[in-house]
């Protein structure tokens, strides 16, 4: 994005470690280049470090980027012209397809699509987030800072115990009044102040994606749609071995994007391989009607995605540090209600505007107290982890209520109810109110849609004929810049019992494949024999699944190294 006399940063200076910047920026995605958007409008100088060869570079999403008409920020509020350079549909139906035994039963879910919303458009990280990055660059640069690309943030630096600035791998120590850490659900920065972690499996979600290559005129053909019409579509049911989760299929201007989402403890717990549930969703004969005739696979892709019912947290900030995005756990995740990216621009705008406020009032110590304060006030922390799941979700997740709600739901008498009642369970699915309380139970994943399917379906008519890329094959369409010499990984424990799980949840891996990120092998010592786990980084999509489930110690590569997304 640019060099370093670019920007005016003082290379002799940083050796001296006396390199400073008014605020520091942490990641080029939506949250990063709101703050940073917001700060540069108001005369800050603002420094924005991003660890890929380019924004994007090192981002995945499903693909819906919402606005919400209650939302305090938008990217195309602080960036003109973003819809029409930047994204790629407006997705304008949303629909959930049911399936079981052969049958779908499909609603409409455009009720809960549209209810607050100004505009839903699906993107592509790569070039969405470029495009913003040259207009955030050219905005910081005029407040006196700019944008680095290939720079990874590795961790705080302090003095006296306090957070005065950042280290990095590539430059020496910057420091900063204001940090804003957006470098994703893998926070190093969020980690290094003890504001988030990796301990619990059931706090996160891992999604997979295809991004499968279609013309725009078939897009348009095979869905009915007109160039500036878009079509979201989620999967439920028996198509994925009782894993909690589901699939998405959103559309593109040239491109579907398909893919699936689980949680991670399910996965983990049955040994499901991720890439296997994806292909089971590329090659349902549902899928038929909207893939191309020639299957062609553009990039396979993956990321983490934490829960923000569960690990959203209340007070993300820490002296000068102040977290937004899936950094703080920001991503709302509640049946098909699945935001990220809107709710990002929201925090890094209202960070930026809570620190310009405390600077006004020559009090910078008090911009985390009044960052926290309007994620609070502005509804924001509330649609992130609504009262009514902390009363009622989590008791609905009792091993004991779980299952007796579950055998109630497949019943002859919950059949029943769906039969008679099946447009009372469409209107629960379209309500927020009641989507905010859902319990994260197999129930509402699988049983119900499969119910619905095996009730009030009608039978899947079509062929499939996709023939999916190989995991192996997959990998080797990826462009990586190896960091040789250095892994990013290192793993602590490598006894089965310890870290083989990752053999399995890992997406670039899985049983009897040996050209993945983790192997299990037989080892003989002492006459006796021993399954253990070997790990190779060269092929790591650097998702963060196996920071969860294995016994590791997980950094990011270095600036530029590793995996580089094209679509994103």
């Amino acid at each position: 994005m640019s060099n370093m006399d670019e920007i005016g940063f003082d290379s002799a200076a940083a050796v001296d470690g006396g390199e400073s910047f008014e605020a520091v920026v942490v990641g080029g995605g939506p949250g990063g280049a709101a703050a940073a958007a917001v700060l540069a409008e108001n005369g800050v100088e603002t420094l924005v470090l991003e660890r890929g060869v380019e924004s994007g570079s090192k981002n995945v999403s499903g693909g819906l980027l919402y606005a919400e008409e209650s939302a305090p920020y938008t990217l195309d509020g602080l960036f003109p012209g973003f819809r029409d350079e930047a994204t790629e549909r407006p997705v304008t139906r949303n629909y959930m397809d049911n399936l079981a035994d052969g049958k779908v039963h499909t609603v409409d879910l455009g009720g809960v699509h549209h209810h607050d919303t100004a505009w839903c458009d699906s993107v592509l990280r790569r070039p969405m987030d470029s495009w913003v990055a040259e207009r955030v660059h050219e905005r910081t640069v005029e407040a006196g800072g700019g944008l680095l690309t290939g720079v990874r943030v590795n961790g705080l630096l302090r003095e006296g115990g306090e957070i005065v600035g950042v280290t990095c791998d590539e430059l020496d120590p910057i420091r900063a009044d204001l940090i804003v850490a957006a470098d994703g659900v893998n926070s190093e920065l969020a980690r290094d102040a003890g504001l988030m972690d990796w301990d619990e499996p059931e706090e996160w979600f891992q999604g997979v994606k295809a991004v499968v290559d279609v013309p725009p005129e078939e897009v348009n053909d095979r869905f009915g749609i007109d160039d500036d019409e878009g079509v979201a579509r989620l999967f439920a049911g028996d198509l994925f071995e009782g894993v909690r989760g589901g699939g998405f299929l959103y559309t593109n201007r040239d491109s579907l994007s398909i893919g699936t989402v689980f949680h991670l403890d399910s996965l983990a717990a049955e040994r499901a391989e991720p890439q296997e549930l994806l292909d089971a969703l590329l090659t349902h004969p549902h899928l038929g009607q909207w893939l191309p005739d020639e299957y062609d696979e553009r990039e396979y892709s993956a990321k983490l995605v934490p829960d923000s019912k569960k690990v959203a947290h209340p007070s993300p900030h820490e002296g000068g540090l102040l977290l937004v995005g899936d950094a703080a756990g920001q991503m709302q995740a509640q049946g098909p209600i699945i935001k990220g990216m809107n709710h990002a621009v929201s925090a890094g705008g209202l960070a930026a505007e809570a620190y310009i406020e405390a600077r006004n009032r020559r009090q910078p110590e008090s911009a985390g107290e009044r960052y926290e304060r309007r994620l609070h006030d502005s509804g924001l922390y509330g649609k992130l982890r609504p009262r009514r799941y902390e009363a009622l979700g989590r008791f609905g997740e009792r091993e004991a209520v779980a299952d007796a709600v579950d055998d109630l739901a497949g019943s002859r008498l919950g059949r029943l109810g769906v039969r008679v009642a099946g447009g009372v369970v469409e209107r629960a699915f379209n309500s927020p109110f009641l989507l905010g309380a859902l319990p994260d139970t197999r129930t509402a994943y699988a049983t119900v849609p499969r119910v619905l399917a095996e009730e009030l379906g009608e039978p899947v008519r079509g062929d499939n004929d996709a023939d999916p890329p190989s995991l192996e094959e997959r990998i080797g369409d990826l462009t990586y810049d190896t960091d040789v010499g250095n892994p990013h990984i290192e793993l602590i424990d490598n006894s089965f019992e310890a870290s083989g799980t990752a053999v399995t949840a890992c997406p670039v891996s899985a049983e009897g494949f040996g050209g993945g990120c983790y192997r299990e092998e037989t080892v003989r010592a002492n006459g006796d024999e021993e399954r253990v786990v070997s790990l190779d980084t060269q092929p790591c999509v650097e998702c963060g699944t196996c920071a969860v489930v294995a016994d590791t110690e997980w950094t990011h590569p270095r600036g530029g190294k590793g995996v580089d997304f094209r679509q994103g």
